[in-house]
């Protein structure tokens, strides 16, 4: 069987391509050609790399994958991606707005920070930022007005951190995507009360809730919300 690709639905710069197998991964096509960042397979169609997706590895694939229909991130975007870590949905992002978009990646982890610069360092449009994604007033000057926000991060209060940037740095119309993590926030309570309270502080501050996705069983216990501004 010959490899087939196809424009995903709804998505910009995200394809889902149907391997030898029968499979079918998603994938975006490779910035920066013949290099991997965690060990993605590379595939090359009709003279295009592509990097298929792991949705085991990213919480944005697993959304896609059960169901998030339309994600906000297009070509040319400038986004605010808070938790960073090494940088795996950072990449996917990054190949996603291109060399006419931005990513900010924000990690406070030193060590993690280092292997995202490591791993990414070919990247024109990704620019490492070492913060506490919680005190946003302290990389102010380092981010412009943004399209979307992506918050992955494993601390308490995820929501209200989330909040405090969009307020910063969220355009009018901006969106935002929050991948909650019930057990950073509170491990004693059923993560569907940890979903609730959550989306109920996201409410609160006026935000539209367009859509919540539980991940399973690519991540157990995180939900992925989108919120309008």
């Amino acid at each position: 069987m010959n490899i087939q690709v196809q424009s995903y639905p709804n998505m910009e710069n995200i394809y889902s391509i149907v391997l030898e197998d029968g499979n079918s991964n998603l994938a975006t096509v490779n910035l920066t050609p013949n290099k991997t960042v965690y060990g993605e397979r590379l595939v090359e169609i009709q003279g295009q790399e592509f990097r298929l997706w792991d949705p085991y590895k990213s919480k944005l694939a697993a959304a896609i994958l059960k169901g998030l229909s339309n994600i906000p991130i297009k070509f040319g975007d400038y986004v605010l991606y808070l938790g960073a870590a090494s940088g795996t949905t950072v990449s996917h992002v990054s190949d996603i707005v291109g060399t006419r978009g931005h990513v900010y990646a924000v990690d406070f982890s030193p060590r993690s920070l280092r292997e995202l610069v490591s791993n990414l360092s070919s990247r024109i449009n990704v620019f490492p930022i070492l913060a506490d994604a919680r005190s946003p007033w302290s990389y102010r000057l380092l981010v412009e007005k943004v399209d979307v926000i992506y918050c992955d991060i494993a601390q308490l209060e995820q929501a209200r951190i989330l909040i405090k940037n969009i307020n910063t740095f969220l355009k009018v119309h901006g969106t935002a995507l929050l991948a909650i993590k019930s057990r950073s926030i509170d491990s004693t309570k059923e993560p569907k009360v940890v979903f609730k309270e959550e989306v109920k502080v996201l409410k609160q501050e006026g935000l539209n809730i367009k859509a919540m996705i539980p991940l399973e069983p690519y991540d157990r216990d995180h939900m992925m919300v989108l919120v309008e501004k």
